[in-house]
């Protein structure tokens, strides 16, 4: 779809938060596809089990190829090199989709599990446990609204440069340990006094000095043993490993529809093989997640067979949505104002920007 080239301020201070709210746009009502209310009960049930299982493997595998990969390393063998890559990706990438799922509180039923597994994956990525708690808060009340939504990673029009550094992680370490010494100095960014609750700021304060006692004893242990050796094994995984998220992350919602209050039209749902699924927590299907957050990732297979019919069509691969994403952004270099519009099929509800459904989950 082409409009006319304008250029928006992506900013949560500036003139699209005021003119997001004239459009009632902030903290709206959102578009649901219509579920029987037992059902959404079950697809809703929280269980133990299965977030313990998945955690206990994933651990394992961080264990063992870090252990491996340091083995090796001290002994001088160039075979370090792929249990690295191996535990880079396990740490700089998967656990931000543990940070993800238990932030929402769903992961596992024992809500204790889900705020210890949020706070170690959160230092993990270098994000701050209580900035990013309230951050993905706003972007599921307001996603993908200019003005409201402070995780929008692709502007119009696009910064290129900034897209690609995003698969080397470098926009991640940079702007984390910048806004880690801010908040260790006890200071917020203008964009995030709008979203962090005043109670919450010594809470924010508190972690970012934790964080940064941490990575400081862990710089002092490499420097005292005259070994990278800890570097690569707390904190540079994210640089080195933090590829895949970001390179899945990215077909969340890159080129989809700004300011319509539908998950249809603003996120993608993707068929990923048992591994990527397993690596990423069912993230795949982000379109469902959006619109009932409240499902845990290991119901959201049954949860999107549920809502298929009032879908658009999913994409078949990662390659099949970077393909329409890579020529959107090419496209939007031109015009900032052309993004795709997913096609809805007959079975399903249409979507009225003057008429928003009001119902969580209507029983049918």
């Amino acid at each position: 779809m082409a409009t006319a080239a304008v250029r928006r301020d992506y900013s949560l201070t500036g003139p699209e938060a005021d003119r997001a709210a004239e459009r009632g746009l902030v903290a709206a009502e959102w578009y649901h596809s219509r579920v029987p209310r037992q059902r959404m009960k079950e697809l809703m049930r929280r269980s133990d089990a299965p977030a313990l299982r998945d955690l206990a493997l994933w651990l394992g595998l961080i264990l063992g190829s870090g252990g491996a990969a340091s083995w090796l390393y001290l002994a001088g063998s160039w075979w370090a090199l792929p249990f690295f890559l191996v535990y880079g990706v396990l740490y700089g990438s998967t656990a931000d989709a543990r940070w993800h799922e238990c932030g929402h509180g769903t992961a596992f039923k024992t809500q204790w599990l889900n705020d210890l597994v949020y706070e170690i994956a959160s230092f993990m990525v270098f994000r701050n446990a209580t900035v990013w708690r309230w951050s993905h808060a706003r972007h599921h009340t307001d996603t993908i609204i200019v003005g409201r939504d402070p995780e929008i990673v692709a502007m119009r029009p696009p910064h290129v440069w900034k897209v690609l550094l995003n698969f080397l992680a470098l926009p991640n370490i940079y702007y984390g340990l910048e806004e880690m010494v801010r908040h260790a100095r006890g200071k917020l960014t203008p964009d995030q006094a709008t979203f962090i609750p005043p109670q919450e700021h010594a809470k924010v304060f508190l972690r970012a000095r934790i964080y940064l006692a941490i990575y400081t004893t862990v710089l002092l242990l490499a420097i005292g043993l005259q070994s990278f050796l800890p570097l690569l094994l707390v904190g540079l995984p994210v640089l080195y490993g933090g590829w895949l998220i970001m390179y899945l992350a990215l077909t969340q919602h890159v080129g989809l529809a700004e300011d319509v209050l539908d998950h249809r039209l603003n996120a993608r749902t993707i068929y990923m093989n048992p591994v990527l699924r397993f690596l990423y927590l069912n993230m795949n299907y982000h379109v469902e997640h959006h619109m009932f957050p409240m499902v845990p990732y290991h119901n959201l297979p049954a949860l999107h067979d549920e809502l298929k019919d009032d879908m658009p069509k999913p994409y078949g691969s990662t390659f099949e949505a970077y393909r329409e994403i890579i020529n959107t952004l090419r496209r939007q270099l031109a015009d900032p104002g052309y993004h795709v519009i997913r096609q809805l099929p007959p079975s399903a509800r249409p979507y009225r920007p003057d008429l928003h459904d009001h119902g969580f989950a209507d029983a049918t």
